[in-house]
């Protein structure tokens, strides 16, 4: 989490500097190159150095995604946005399913590590081609820094709501497999509800970006996807057994919100340089506030005895990622707030979303 902050804060820069295509060969060669060594390395300082490798090539792609589908598809941020949103959960799904069974079957847990290395060389090949089309670093003046997204409300609230989405998330993947487990569910069955809410992610990341690229207030859609937190925790609290699948459930749908994030990152901006650095910023910040969430359940646990207060403060934590959601989802681009302009009346996208 930390290294997707850090080196997500350093992706809008290189963007100016190198371009948005060549940097985005360099994060996947270097993604290609540390699961290639971390999994061949006998050292453990090396395989955290190939791991750190590996990490600051996916932090800069996770910057660089939402300024790519601007700068080609600036009129189907939606459709892109649920294309490559749905890869993610896709692909996320799949690893979890299938290291263990790979390194098994290969005889090595090297295999089961090393191998998805062959999918980012594969992701590789079509940006060789497209690095001889890049376009040439942009002069000073049409530099947006970080500093000056620090400077808006718009970059602020979109961190606060990408940040404690994340802490959510990351406090359900870390925690709830052990939840279910003290619930008096076996092994197996705790596995199979924390799969039922990460794998509400995969439809709904198909379907959302594009409906919030249509729509040209997103508020609503910010209450009713954010309001299933509370629902899924107090359940969870109080009939974690009898109503586990329906929780787990409602959780999930509530954690489908991150596609959401990804594409207001790309509607909240006119053009591809303000959209990465909205994207640096949001995440940057985004990621440090998230890391809060796995530690901060396991201290309230241990100081507690039970999983109550920890979900409750997830509760909590939940209205204030709606205050902040309601907020991006008010119409508004970053380059209007730098220039002291108020964009009540724009739409939720440029020039619209066609599907």
């Amino acid at each position: 989490v930390l290294a997707f902050a850090g080196f997500g804060a350093l992706a809008p820069w290189l963007a100016r500097a190198l371009g948005l295509h060549r940097l985005t060969l360099l994060a996947l060669v270097a993604v290609v190159i540390g699961l290639s060594l971390r999994a061949r390395t006998e050292s453990v300082l090396l395989f955290l150095l190939f791991s750190l490798l590996a990490l600051a090539g996916m932090a800069t792609a996770n910057v660089l995604l939402p300024s790519l589908v601007k700068l080609h598809f600036p009129e189907r941020v939606g459709l892109l946005t649920s294309i490559y949103t749905t890869s993610l959960a896709i692909g996320l799904t799949t690893a979890s399913v299938l290291t263990v069974p790979t390194g098994q079957a290969l005889g090595s847990w090297r295999w089961g590590v090393g191998v998805w290395a062959l999918t980012a060389l594969v992701a590789v090949l079509p940006w060789l081609r497209l690095v001889r089309h890049d376009t040439a670093p942009r002069s000073e003046r049409s530099e947006i820094t970080l500093a000056a997204v620090a400077r808006t409300r718009l970059g602020w609230a979109m961190a606060a709501f990408f940040g404690l989405q994340s802490l959510q998330a990351y406090a359900v993947f870390g925690w709830f497999a052990q939840i279910y487990r003290d619930a008096g569910f076996s092994p197996e069955t705790a596995g199979l509800l924390l799969g039922v809410v990460t794998a509400m992610s995969i439809p709904l990341s198909f379907v959302l970006p594009t409906l919030t690229a249509r729509l040209t207030d997103q508020r609503w859609l910010m209450v009713a996807l954010v309001a299933c937190y509370p629902v899924g925790y107090v359940g969870l609290v109080v009939a974690p057994v009898a109503g586990a699948w329906f929780w787990a459930v409602t959780v999930g749908v509530a954690l489908s919100v991150f596609p959401v994030a990804l594409t207001l990152i790309g509607l909240r901006a006119h053009t591809p340089a303000g959209t990465a650095a909205l994207s640096g910023f949001t995440q940057s910040v985004g990621y440090l506030i998230s890391a809060i969430g796995p530690f901060g359940m396991g201290v309230l646990y241990d100081v507690t005895g039970a999983w109550r207060v920890p979900l409750l403060a997830l509760m909590v934590m939940s209205f204030g990622q709606l205050v902040a959601g309601v907020m991006v989802a008010r119409p508004a681009y970053i380059e209007d707030q730098l220039a002291g302009r108020n964009t009540r009346d724009a739409p939720g996208s440029d020039t619209g979303d066609v599907t």
